[in-house]
């Protein structure tokens, strides 16, 4: 039905996140109507995407530099860390205005029966909270049944060390994501941390 270059572009836009297989063709067919110039942009960001970000040496979120804007700005609170998922869960914190500490990208959760964590960052966590004498750890995993073991997995770990340890007040809906949260409820979500 459609010539091999645009099949093959459609099967790896549909292979995103979030994109079904008519989305990718709209995409596609988008992509294809634009200018060469536009395109020729596009494609040289897409390829350097690997080459000119990587992720923080401190905090995992994803940057230019050995470390990220966040870390590197020194009137941030040094002594707060909210312990995040995904790199995308602090830009929907970041949006609300309502914090200013340090983050702590878990890169995933815990699932029961498909992973048991080792490939997440609990003991880089550990580590950087001794190492930077951190008071508080605010937990903001989503409110899924995985963020839950995660946030708990979270807080045994850190018990020996005797600090503050918060979670997000319960403003987000159960089963939702963070990045998907408006920023009023996610704003009052951080303000209420229990």
């Amino acid at each position: 039905m459609f010539p091999k270059s645009f099949k093959k572009l459609i099967d790896h836009f549909a292979s995103l996140p979030s994109i079904g297989p008519k989305h990718a063709e709209r995409l596609v067919l988008y992509l294809f109507k634009q200018d060469k110039d536009k395109i020729a942009d596009f494609a040289e960001t897409l390829k350097n995407l690997k080459v000119n970000l990587s992720f923080c040496k401190k905090c995992f979120n994803i940057s230019e530099r050995d470390l990220c804007e966040i870390c590197l700005d020194k009137k941030r609170d040094q002594k707060t860390v909210c312990v995040v998922e995904e790199p995308l869960d602090i830009i929907a914190i970041e949006r609300t205005k309502k914090y200013a500490g340090l983050y702590h990208v878990l890169g995933g959760v815990i699932e029961p029966g498909k992973n048991g964590g080792s490939n997440l960052k609990f003991g880089e966590l550990e580590n950087r909270i001794k190492k930077e004498n951190i008071g508080e750890v605010i937990l903001a995993m989503n409110p899924t049944t995985e963020g839950d073991a995660t946030a708990l997995y979270i807080a045994r770990l850190l018990k020996p060390l005797e600090i503050k340890i918060t979670r997000l007040a319960r403003g987000l809906s159960t089963g939702g994501d963070i990045e998907y949260a408006d920023e009023i409820t996610l704003g009052s979500a951080i303000i209420n941390r229990k």
